[in-house]
């Protein structure tokens, strides 16, 4: 695949739509346009039900649209196979889900090593690539200890650094502060400003309004449709940058 130049936008939607059988046949997202240019930092705000997990699965390419073309870092991903999805979401995305998904009786390093096991990194490289991501996260002095004895901050801190690992040019945020304290979801949220302000495209899904006003930009759904901005949307409108 040819490298993206800057210009390129992370995410392009074009028409997306996801629309699952009946019957009755769910629009559970409506067609709708959507740029988030590299560097960006983009939040995703809606009620439950209104099409934030169906949003999730397509922009993680978990899920094909059933209409319209999403292109991620430049590639046409409706053109891929499954098997070309799934190595294009291992190198262009990191996730970042509310409930951490570590090992629990493996290292802080070990668990972000996992995701370069997957990759196909080469032995020798995945120790020092996960110990200079977890230095970037500011856990540097816990690559050795267990997610058991860690806070639930450093735990996420943890899942932050595995999803960084592979270099993506996405970070992809599922309520990354819901199972944490307003402490810990307060230095969970400096991190992410961090990483934006060095260069890194996120994007936060949040119910938490809170948490949606740390992003340059907010989109909104409901009821299967995105706009641009945090308030209601109205109908048929786009949401392009």
């Amino acid at each position: 695949m040819t490298p993206p130049s800057d210009a390129t936008p992370v995410i392009e939607f074009r028409q997306v739509a996801l629309t699952y059988p009946g019957p009755p046949p769910v629009e559970a997202l409506k067609p709708c346009d959507l740029t988030v240019e590299r560097g960006d930092f983009v939040t995703v705000v809606g009620p439950s039900g209104s099409g934030k997990s169906t949003f999730l699965n397509i922009v993680g390419l978990l899920d094909k649209p059933t209409a319209g073309r999403y292109f991620l870092d430049g590639h046409d991903t409706v053109a891929l196979r499954d098997a070309e999805r799934t190595a294009l979401r291992g190198r262009r995305i990191g996730f970042v889900f509310q409930s951490f998904h570590l090992l629990p009786h493996r290292s802080a390093q070990e668990n972000v090593e996992l995701a370069l096991i997957h990759g196909g990194t080469p032995r020798a490289r995945r120790g020092p690539a996960a110990r200079e991501a977890l230095e970037r996260v500011g856990l540097g002095h816990r690559t050795e200890s267990a997610p058991t004895r860690l806070s639930g901050g450093e735990r996420q801190r943890v899942a932050i650094a595995r999803a960084l690992v592979s270099r993506p040019a996405l970070l992809l945020c599922d309520e990354p502060t819901g199972n944490l304290d307003t402490s810990n979801a307060r230095s969970v949220l400096g991190l992410l400003e961090e990483l934006h302000a060095d260069g890194m495209t996120v994007l936060v899904i949040t119910h938490d309004p809170d948490v949606a006003r740390r992003g340059s930009r907010t989109v909104t759904i409901r009821d299967g449709r995105l706009r641009q901005g945090a308030g209601d949307p109205a109908p048929a409108e786009r949401c392009a940058r």
